[in-house]
Parts: structure tokens; sequence; C-alpha cells
């Protein structure tokens, strides 16, 4: 027979329910200030991870993309990457790239850095790669975390100080070459005049054959005195900006008038054609005439060089509205080694047979376009020809040469 539930009982269960309830609560609050601290974490971490300028990803074993942070949706206006492969993204391509720094850390489970070139939305986009992996007992695979950062610009920086830098010091060079040059050619020159104008008094009196042998030999003299003098005023140009001021000029002018200089030049190739292209209504520019008409007159002299045969040259002029008048010489050339773009505006740097060039042509051009404020670029392709094309900007007056020169050497 069942004992009657007493009261002792019945205290002892309300006892235990006031004591369960009470572990309830503290376990509840236990678990709010759990969540709480996760939140705060979980801010914090967020607070990092937004403050990073920086694209960043976590990447599965396969490269597959499993997050990614707020700047990596700058670069793509794709919503959701995740899933999808980085190298289809960055690469365009179906096959992960073979240098990718994300196998070699998950191989070596270590830090790794690299730099790669990927071109988006059109442009050719440098980064720097930072590759590190992630370890977690619960996960099924290892994963790995890539920093990506932009250094374009920084690197476009440093090649023009380095640029500056080659510049100012074949500058020196070629300051102190033209001098020592300058004067012993000046005595040449000057002695070989003095023999023409004798040369008559000795007519009737020895063999006119000699004679002759000497008015053809003190002509050569004369003739390679003023080629050398050209060269060292090439030189001097190089080495310093001109003193000439700056004024108004009309870029299609100083086109035809420079033309007419080579005119004669041009006439003795056969089969070579010179298309012009030139935009109506120009803005004026500010700049030297002379020195100007020498980058047209050497960058004429390159595309002349590279056609083999016939061929054609085309000058264009166009205006960037507000911004800048350009220039464009093309040939049909032979084109230039994609090894060697980035190095045809230094300074002694060529490609011609010796005795046909020193390598101081185009970095008289690039010397000239930076002490105008504008920029001096080149395109090319093998076999089918170049483009180089200067920008000249319109703001550059006569009173601002000195600030153009400082701002192309920074």
């Amino acid at each position: 027979m069942q004992q009657p539930t007493g009261l002792q009982d019945l205290i002892g269960i309300e006892h235990s329910k006031l004591g369960f309830f009470q572990e309830l609560r503290q376990k509840v609050e236990e678990l709010k200030d759990s969540n709480k601290r996760s939140e705060e974490q979980r801010r914090e971490i967020a607070a990092i991870l937004d403050g990073i300028t920086d694209v960043m990803m976590v990447l599965s074993e396969n490269l597959r993309i499993i997050s990614v942070n707020h700047v990596f949706r700058q670069f793509f206006d794709d919503p959701h990457p995740e899933g999808k492969f980085c190298y289809e993204l960055f690469r365009h391509q179906a096959h992960p790239c073979p240098e990718c720094p994300a196998f070699r850390s998950l191989a070596t489970n270590s830090v790794c850095r690299d730099t790669a070139i990927f071109k988006l939305k059109g442009r050719n986009l440098q980064f720097e790669m930072v590759a590190s992996p992630l370890k977690n007992p619960e996960w099924p695979e290892h994963r790995v975390l890539i920093f990506k950062r932009d250094v374009t610009l920084e690197k476009e920086y440093q090649a023009k100080y380095y640029q500056v830098e080659k510049m100012a010091t074949m500058g020196m060079l070629a300051a102190g070459v033209a001098h020592e040059v300058n004067n012993p050619m000046a005595a040449i020159h000057g002695f070989a005049e003095g023999l023409q104008r004798r040369l008559p008094r000795i007519e009737g009196t020895v063999d006119p054959e000699l004679v002759q042998d000497f008015r053809d030999y003190t002509d050569i003299i004369l003739k390679e005195c003023h080629r050398c003098q050209k060269i060292i005023q090439t030189l001097l140009t190089f080495s310093r900006p001109v003193s000439a001021p700056f004024s108004p000029l009309a870029m299609n002018q100083v086109v035809t008038d420079t033309l007419r200089l080579v005119d004669h030049h041009l006439r003795k190739r056969d089969g070579l054609k010179i298309q012009l292209h030139l935009a109506d209504e120009l803005p004026l520019i500010y700049g030297d005439e002379s020195q100007l008409k020498q980058v047209i007159l050497n960058l004429l002299v390159n595309a002349l060089d590279a056609l083999q045969g016939d061929g054609q040259i085309t000058i264009t002029t166009s205006f960037v509205e507000g911004e800048e008048v350009c220039l464009c010489i093309e040939d049909t050339g032979c084109g230039i080694p994609p090894e060697n773009l980035d190095k045809m505006f230094e300074p002694f740097f060529t490609t011609k047979p010796v005795g046909k060039g020193i390598g101081i042509g185009l970095a008289s051009c690039y010397t000239i376009v930076q002490e105008h404020g504008g920029e001096i670029s080149v395109a090319s392709e093998m076999d089918n020809g170049s483009r180089f094309t200067v920008c000249l900007p319109l703001n550059v007056k006569q009173g601002s040469r000195e600030r153009a020169l400082l701002s192309s050497r920074r």
C-alpha cells in the first residue's frame, strides 16, 4: 500500500525544483555572458577585417573560394564569388597557376610570398601576395588565407624614380664627355677650315689630283666635325634642361615644319609612304619649339631605321579634351622585342648596329618630354611595327617650366 505524500516530501520536492531553477538561471546568465563576449570578439574581428585594405580570401585545398572580405568586392562585380575558383576570377583560365603561392603554402606549411600581374577591369594591376596555411581539426580539409595588396602605383613610382636616377647619372656623364670632346673638335674644325682657305695658294704649283685629294679630305673632316657637334649638342641637351622659355605652339605646325626639314631625306627612300592625320582645331600647348622638333625628328629617324624596304609611317595628332595634346608616330617596321620595350628610353641602350646609333636619341626625347610635363610611351609587336606616343599637357606655361621639371624628377 502506497504511503501518502507527506509535508516533508512536498517540501523536499519543491526544494529540489528551486535548486534546479537556480542552477538553470545561473547557466543562462553564463551563456548570456559567453554570448556577449563572443559577440564582442566577433565585432572586434570584423572591425579588424574591415580595416584591412588588401584583398583577402580563404581558399580550400583545390583553390575554391570559401570567403572574401569587402575589399575583394571592390575589384569584382560578382556578388557571390564563394564557390568559384580563384584562378577563374583572377586569370580567366580553367586551370591553376603553376606558380601559385597557395599551393606552396599548403605543401610546405609555411607563409609564402610572391608578386604577380593580373588584368582586372581592362587594367594590368600588380599585386604582392601572401599565402598562410589555416589548419583546424574540425575542418574536413586544410585551408589557406590569401592577402593580395595592389602595388601597381607604388611600382610605377619606383620605376620612374629609378629612371630619373639613371637619367641624372648619365646626364652628368654626358655633360662631362661633351665638354671634353667639344674643345678638340673645335680645334680640328678650325684647322680644317684653315687648310681649305690655303688651298687656292698652292693650285698650279702642285699636282691638281693632289689638290683635289686635299679638298676632298678637308670636306670629309668638316662634315664629320659637324656630325660630331650635333652629337655633342644632343648630349648637352640630354644632360641639362634647355634655357629657352616656353611659348604658345601649334602642334600641327611643329609637325609640318619638322617634315619640311627632312623632306629631302624622305624623298630618297623609294617605297616610303608618309600618312598625316592631323586633328582640326587643336588647342595651343606651351613648349620649346626647337626641342619638340628634336623629339619628332628623333622619332622619325627611329621609324625610318625600323623600316626594311617599303613601308609606311603614320603621324597622328589628337586632343584629349581638357587635358592634353597627343602626337603618335607609327611605323610598319620590324618591331621591338618585348624584352626591350622597358629599356627603350634608357641612355645608351640601342639595338642598332655599331655606327648606326649610340642610344641617346630616345633618351633625349624622354628628357625633353618630361621637362614639358608630358609622357612618352611605346607599344610594339614583332614584325608588326611600333607606335610612339607623346602626350603634352595644356597647363604647363612659360613660368611653370621649373615646376614641370621638378615634378618629372620626383
